[in-house]
């Protein structure tokens, strides 16, 4: 061994820190992780030396894919999982062991207190008895923690093992079920007293594995301190095992945890379980239902099987031991059910396979999210499957000796000769690597799989049993709509139904089936401080995703995503029987009229029955003072409360049912009785209570339930009532509002110009449809936005956060829900509730029977629906933060350069800031206000504070060519900064005073080459924006004219579409990657990335930190300029107070603060709330809408429209015409703010803006509030939340300048091109050798070659040869005075960004060498190559990963095979495919063409590859434009990589074998002519 592990002493920390406890602003349920994952395996179980050496190097080699922080010795995690050493343990264990497979070893953390760890030592012992285990005793490792950092030593366990026997008369599948039991209920016991004690996991026992086959080493340890911390056994040379997992964590905080660390017990993950609390949920909702066929009712003792101390992985893990340890489900099958393939629109899929993943929905939701799992027993199999959207990379070898490698990259263990590889490929989406290690060969996904689903007769089952809502509804009559126009106007406003309700939301959805879109951001009143009444829905904000997993595109990857579910009473998901499947499908949320019935018709209900629950409750006696001041106090009883504790009550009692009849397995809670007498419940709290209290009684798995509603109107209210427990909701007034639109001429008066006459408007049915069309959309966009795939996964997932409730509306309706700042309460719900339906009521006369009950309404004064300006200021309406005075008075101010008129405009928006934004309801702390001494001249002057300032992102297209080139000019002047957007910018202004510092890099990459990012001061990741955070978006085609599409490299008049950020910032280890590539380019650039406020950005903005980032900017959910739905616009994203409170708290907590400067941008406008947003934390400030109104913008909110009336975003040049602002009136905006700034410090007592960064303590809340909702808020434990001292935490200052660009994350901070870049370097005429943690490898080149060409004019070219395995990034942004070529093999985002290279790519010669290896069925390049790729050649003699090209504006490429969304939201160049391609082909595609391998000339089989919508295939002639171009590449290929495909395709050439995918936009071009006629045309045109 080592000498540094054999000497060193062990190491202690007196003050033990464990991690904060849950606490506003920190919850270790919103801590993430990504990672490297790997496997190696000897498929003939021959144990060795060599794959605990081959597994080790894979997980160092996977370093930097894990994460470290403040200390480079404080790890994230690492650890491996191995086959049981017998020989090893036989001569070091201590103990006389019997036979292999009768003994275990469970692997075990114990406390570092002595009386801590023989508590947990008795735990586990008394439950191994109890279980009939026998016990040999303990074994203590010997440990070196000596290269151990702060962190890790100060949460550092014993690690010990116990040695277990089997009893006599067992088998080995009884010896393995009795020890999970014993685990099980000793890991339970010790969560339990952590739970009890308040203590961290370093109190209590920790079990890493407990099998006979399998040990798991890990820590809170770096890669490289694996082995030398487990020195006594990992490091001994006698120590040898047949396989290996490994894992390297990248987690997004550091805070001590071993426990996390990976592998698990039985898997190790990558990715992200998106839906983890719906999960958790519903595995609590079957507890009572789950009964071993092994166990039986003692399968109690092993629940709740999920946990909150456990991460997302550590819950998967635990449940997948439950399906395989007390079910008859084999550990391929189990990861089957988990992590299922897209089966419900997949044509490839066998009708069996079908079945089969049908039958198991009925027993289990997915558990969704990016996830590369892999697994094993280490006895029979070891695989990894991958989750659906094939969001995670998974490469693998197999040797020609029987060794198979799996990892997150090739080039992991780089001493495998390329000889000795046998098959070079990837594990593909939904697809599963599978070794049998008892057969001794790797089973094929489709043999695996086939095998599965035919052991059972699942498809006779569901046709038996299963039961489809459709097929009820089809028997009813249609349902006729009761349309009364007086009483519908009343029941529209008691449901808080307005005229922009109807025009601006139901219109859009009934005409065009989309939701309607809107511009300019949110600027209402938060519903917690707004005097209007608002819905219950409005109090909630969606989650998304950013950074840690990605989004999905519900448009372009619609085939990966469902809406069907099934849904009443569940079975034992333990004992599969045909009974199981005996569940309702429903195929779309959102019911029709005639579905409902269906639900409450005995007759369709084929023996199911229902139960219809009135959710009304009486008007009399809902009158209720104020609530009391005592905000976190008992709540009040209020009529509302009782109401839903009632509703609780009787719809339990529904489920239960009574003596002799069996319980309701249809729930339906209906609020069609509200009326002049009765108001209704709140759907979202009627649902949310009803599903919460049957979760507690455990009855949620037996029935379905359902809502008959009334305000349900709009898709975030669809999205939170299913997220909160509904399967499915009729918005049964809402049926009515667009009856009545259709009866008001409305829908005619917006479709005039497309229908000839008032006849062909559509009717009621049709309508209907378009705006169920239109909620599906939009309710697979809010899915989309945190990366799941299906309904059934984020049906109870609870998925958002509350904003402005009560701790007692949460807890009783909404449990486990974050809502961090208090508001309002039952009682302030009520009085919203009763002032809509007193407002409907109130000019209505009572008609009573003789007994004196209510039989009707004489109506009289029938309410008009109120317009309270939700969306658009309306005076006297909602509070706006934007109002017409207040730009009056700004742009007065800007042009006459009045001090006065600025100070008269700033007390106006402090004014509405206080009715509106968090912000405004803090002041000053009256006892230090005006009581210092500084004086004003003492002050940081305002010259110096405008440059902390920084303008919006706003895109050169989305805004006008002058207002973009003004702001730049503007803040060029102040010394400030201004920002591209994610546009581009023109080349000439590279240079000069129209340069923005700040260059964007979004997900659409427009504009983005290696001469732009060069020229950049900064370069900023936008990850999210506050209008649309996790989605992407598109530029209309109208506004894409000549200029912009130059600029842009697109098309001109063609709609340019942004894909969601997933392409290569989906998880923390990519958005690293992505981070490296940019200093690489531009090594001075300082790199910031861009997040929006939600809950949990605190752990998000540390793993930004630790990825490399400059600069974090934290954005409010205002929203900008961008066009969005207006479900987006209004309900995604929180306010920036608390993203920035804490992200600034958790950084400092961490020991991050120091390495990034904070930059804030929510609605900031004056100087009050720049000193506001630097005491929360902030060092930088962002300028949106208000930069843009400076500049003349009059907030018309059109500008998605191209038709903005004062020139600022149009393209359109009459309108351009009438810009009036200046760059002046921008700069006399900033010293104003500036100048207000600076006495706001002088009156706090501080001389600069840097002394006020993070001084909460000068800040308290306002204690007179005169708000509606609520009389206070908890700001103590959130934006005011003092810091916790601990491990890291050092009081945080903020330095004077910012700091100069951090060097790279890699060893040194030295980059690979740094030995031929730079004065007096010359590039070697020999090949360098790289291996995969070379990263971006050509990229510093191009970066330098960028600014030489700029300073100097022409460059003389390059050529650089490479061979081995190139890591992530080969040759990003290379230019095209660079010729490359790579012999081997590469890894994810080759050619990213290509800016005129021309790079091939082969593999070795002595690969092909011994007649095994062909390389057009071998991958050599991974997932999104070609990404953003603007122009140069690109060639590869091998099949690429999935996303092949994606955003192609310019490349030509040939590539031998490609996987999924090949060539997807391509707007130029060509690409020619030469082998198999995946599904979603030009999915996106606006421009540029493909070509297809097909020698089948199947034109259906081609058909089925593509996404027809966008794209259509047209056959190849001989002859024709079309196969010159192909030949020509084919050529270019063979000269490039000497291919013996491309050869033999040359050789024997028939254009009829490929063919042509092309947009609309391209289909005329002749040069993309498919048929021999067209030749002579295509000469006249060149």
């Amino acid at each position: 061994r080592p000498a540094r592990y054999a000497v060193a002493p062990r190491r202690h920390l007196a003050a033990l820190t464990k991690a904060p406890g849950r606490t506003a602003l920190y919850d270790p349920a919103h801590e993430r992780d990504n990672c490297g994952v790997g496997l190696v395996a000897d498929i003939n179980k021959n144990p060795s030396r060599v794959i605990l050496t081959d597994c080790n190097e894979m997980l160092v080699r996977m370093s930097h894919r894990g994460g470290c922080g403040c200390d480079p010795q404080s790890g994230d995690g690492a650890g491996m999982l191995v086959a049981m050493p017998d020989a090893f343990m036989r001569k070091h264990s201590g103990f006389e062991l019997p036979a292999q497979g009768d003994y275990a070893v469970a692997m075990c953390f114990l406390p570092q207190d002595e009386a801590n760890a023989e508590r947990a030592r008795k735990s586990l012992e008394r439950a191994s008895r109890q279980r009939g285990l026998g016990i040999l005793g303990w074994r203590v490792l010997e440990t070196d923690n000596s290269d151990l950092g702060e962190a890790p030593l100060a949460s550092e366990p014993r690690v010990e093992q116990l040695f277990l026997t089997k009893k006599q008369g067992w088998d080995a599948r009884k010896f393995d079920q009795e020890l999970y039991r014993a685990q099980a209920v000793a890991q339970l016991e010790n969560f339990q007293i952590m739970s009890d004690e308040g203590v961290g996991e370093d109190a209590v026992l920790y079990i890493n594995s407990m099998s006979p086959h399998q040990i798991t080493y890990k820590g809170q340890l770096t890669p490289e301190q694996v082995l030398g911390y487990f020195s006594g056994d990992l490091l001994r040379d006698d120590f040898h095992t047949h396989l290996a997992l490994v894992h390297s964590r990248f987690s997004t905080n550091t805070f001590p945890s071993w426990s996390r660390a990976q592998p698990l017990r039985q898997m190790c993950h990558n990715g992200e379980i998106n839906t983890l609390r719906g999960n958790k949920n519903w595995m609590r909702a079957r507890e009572g239902l789950l009964k071993s066929p092994y166990l039986g009712d003692d399968t109690a003792k092993l629940l709740p099987v999920t946990s909150d101390e456990m991460s997302d992985s550590g819950n998967f893990d635990g449940v997948l031991q439950l399906l395989t340890n007390e079910s008859a489900m084999s550990l391929p099958e189990a990861a089957m059910i988990m992590v299922p393939e897209a089966w419900q629109d997949n044509d490839g899929l066998t009708d069996e396979k079908k079945a089969f993943y049908e039958y198991h929905s009925c027993l289990m939701e997915p558990w969704d999210g990016p996830a590369l799992i892999a697994f094993t027993d280490s006895n029979k199999w070891i695989g990894a499957t991958l989750d659906r959207n094939g969001l995670r990379p998974a490469r693998y070898y197999e040797t020609h000796d029987g060794r198979v490698l799996v990892s997150s990259e090739v080039g992991v263990v780089p001493w495998v000769k390329p000889e000795e590889i046998k098959v070079r490929s990837r594990l593909e989406p939904g697809k599963m690597f599978l070794v049998d290690l008892e057969e001794g060969r790797i089973i094929p996904d489709d043999e695996i799989k086939n095998r599965v689903a035919s052991q059972k007769p699942y498809q006779e089952w569901l046709s038996t049993h299963t039961k489809y809502l459709s097929d009820w509804a089809s028997q009813q009559k249609p349902q006729e709509l009761v349309f009364d126009d007086e009483t519908t106007a009343r029941r529209l406003v008691m449901h808080g139904y307005t005229t922009e309700t109807m025009e601006t939301l139901l219109a859009p959805m009934a005409i065009g089936g989309k939701e309607g879109f809107g511009s300019m951001g949110n600027d209402a009143a938060l519903a917690c401080l707004s005097a209007e009444p608002r819905p219950v829905s409005d109090y909630f904000k969606q989650l998304f995703a950013q950074v840690t997993n990605p989004p999905i595109d519900p448009i372009r990857e619609e085939l990966v995503m469902s809406l069907v579910c099934p849904v009443g009473p569940e079975s034992n998901l333990l004992d599969a029987g045909e009974n199981n499947c005996a569940r309702l499908v429903v195929e779309h949320p959102v019911l029709t009229p005639e579905e409902l019935a269906a639900l409450q018709d005995d007759r369709s209900r084929d023996g199911w029955s229902s139960a219809t629950v009135d959710a009304t409750f009486a008007r009399d006696g809902a009158d209720q003072p104020a609530p009391s001041p005592e905000m976190f106090g008992q709540g009040s009883d209020s009529a509302l409360e009782r109401a839903l504790a009632d509703l609780c009550e009787r719809a339990a009692r529904a489920v239960q049912g009574s003596y002799g009849r069996d319980g309701a397995a249809i729930i339906v809670l209906s609020d069609a009785l509200a009326g002049p007498d009765r108001l209704p419940i709140p759907t979202l709290l009627a649902v949310g209570a009803v599903h919460q209290h049957l979760l507690k009684t455990g009855q949620r798995g037996k029935a379905a339930l359902f809502a008959d509603c009334g305000d349900v109107k709009e898709v975030h209210d669809v999205a939170l009532a299913v997220g909160f427990g509904a399967d499915g909701v009729c918005p049964r007034v809402a049926y009515e509002a667009l009856a009545k639109l259709r009866h008001d001429g409305l829908i005619h008066a917006k479709m005039r110009n497309d229908i000839p006459s008032p006849d062909d408007v559509p009717d009621d049915a049709e309508i209907r449809k378009a705006y169920r069309k239109a909620l599906a959309k939009g309710l697979l966009k809010v899915m989309s936005k945190m990366g799941i795939s299906t309904l059934q996964s984020y049906k109870g997932a609870q998925i958002f956060e509350a904003l402005g409730l009560h701790p007692d509306v949460v807890e009783t309706c909404f449990s486990g829900t974050p809502s961090r700042i208090g508001g309002a309460s039952f009682d302030a719900i009520q009085r919203d509730v009763v002032a809509l339906h007193d407002h409907a009521w109130s000019g209505s006369k009572r008609q009573t029977d003789p007994a004196g009950a209510w039989t009707g309404v004489n109506h009289e004064d029938v309410p008009q629906l109120p317009n309270p300006g939700q969306f658009h200021y309306r005076n006297g309406g909602e509070v706006h933060l934007n109002t017409p005075m207040g730009m009056v008075s700004l742009q007065a101010a800007t042009k006459s350069n009045s001090r006065d008129t600025f100070l008269s405009y700033c007390r106006e928006v402090d004014d509405v800031n206080a009715k509106s934004t968090l912000r405004g309801v803090l002041r000053w702390r009256p006892d230090v206000l005006d009581k210092s001494s500084v004086r004003l001249e003492d002050v940081e002057p305002a010259k110096e504070i405008v440059k902390r300032f920084v303008t919006g992102a706003m895109s050169l297209g989305s805004i006008s060519r002058e207002s973009h080139e003004a702001l730049a000019v503007a803040m060029n002047t102040l010394g400030g900064k201004s920002n591209t957007g994610e546009g581009g910018e023109d080349p000439v202004r590279f240079g000069d005073n129209r340069r923005s510092s700040i260059k964007q890099v979004a997900s659409g990459r427009f504009g983005v080459t290696a001469p732009y990012l060069a020229a950049a001061a900064q370069i900023e990741i936008k990850v999210a924006q506050g209008a649309k955070p996790g989605e992407g978006g598109q530029l209309p085609g109208q506004k894409v004219d000549s200029y912009i599409a130059s600029v842009r490299a697109a098309t001109e008049g063609v709609t340019l579409i942004s894909p969601p950020p997933h392409h290569d910032i989906y998880s923390i280890e990519d958005l690293a990657q992505l981070i490296f590539d940019l200093k690489a380019i531009n090594p001075k650039a300082r790199i910031s990335v861009k997040l929006v406020s939600i809950i949990g950005i605190g752990t998000v903005a540390c793993g930004v930190a630790k990825a490399g980032a400059d600069v974090i900017q934290i954005s409010g959910h205002d929203g900008g300029s961008g066009a969005a739905a207006i479900s987006s616009i209004k309900h995604a994203g929180a306010p920036v107070e608390l993203g920035l409170a804490e992200s600034h708290t958790t950084l400092v907590e961490n020991g991050l603060r120091g390495l990034v400067t904070v930059r804030a941008d929510g609605g900031v406008r004056t100087g009050a709330d720049v000193v506001k947003l630097a005491l929360l934390g902030a060092e930088e400030f962002g300028f949106g809408t208000v930069a843009m109104v400076a500049a003349g913008c009059v907030m018309a909110r059109v500008c998605h429209t191209n038709n903005c009336p004062v020139g600022v975003a149009t393209q359109k040049e009459k309108l351009r015409a009438r810009v009036r602002g200046e760059p002046e009136d921008v700069t006399r905006y900033f010293e104003s703010v500036a100048e207000e700034t600076a006495d706001i410090l002088k009156k706090l007592g501080l001389k600069s803006l840097r002394e006020a960064v993070g001084r909460i303590d000068l800040l308290e809340l306002v204690d007179d509030m005169n708000l509606s909702k609520t009389t206070r808020f908890d700001v103590a434990t959130t934006v005011l939340k003092p810091i916790e001292k601990g491990l890291f935490t050092q009081d945080f200052v903020a330095p004077a300048e910012p700091a100069p660009s951090r060097a790279l994350l890699c060893p040194a901070g030295i980059h690979f091109d740094d030995q031929y870049v730079g004065e007096g370097k010359a590039i070697s005429k020999e090949p360098y050798y790289l291996v995969n943690t070379d990263r971006a490898v050509g990229t510093r080149l191009a970066g330098d070659i960028a600014r030489r060409q700029r300073a100097e004019g022409k460059i003389q070219p390059v050529e650089l040869k490479y061979t081995g395995a190139a890591g992530q990034s080969f040759m990003a942004f290379a230019v095209s005075e660079m010729k490359v070529s790579l012999e081997g093999d590469a890894n994810d985002y080759v050619c990213k960004g290509l800016s005129g290279a021309h790079v091939s790519i082969f593999p070795p010669r002595e690969a092909e060498a011994n007649g095994v290896f062909e390389a057009k069925n071998s991958v050599i390049i991974g997932n999104t190559c070609l990404y953003g790729a603007t122009s140069g050649k690109f060639f590869a003699a091998g099949q690429s990963g999935d996303r092949f090209g994606v955003r192609n504006s310019g490349v030509q490429a040939v590539i031998e095979g490609a996987g999924d969304h090949c060539c997807e939201y391509m707007t130029n160049g060509v690409v020619l495919v030469l082998g198999p391609t995946g599904i979603n082909v030009g999915s996106g595609m606006t421009g540029g063409v493909a070509y297809l391998y097909d020698p089948s000339v199947n034109d259906d089989m081609i058909a089925g590859r593509l996404k027809l919508t966008n794209v259509k295939p047209r056959r190849v002639q001989n002859g024709s434009p079309a196969a010159d171009t192909i030949k020509r590449l084919l050529r270019e290929h063979h000269e490039a990589t000497a291919s013996k495909h491309a050869k033999h395709l040359l050789e024997n050439f028939d254009a009829s074998h490929f063919c042509q995918v092309v947009p609309p936009s391209e289909e005329d071009k002749p040069h993309h002519a498919v048929v021999a006629d067209s030749v002579e045309e295509m000469a006249v045109s060149r």
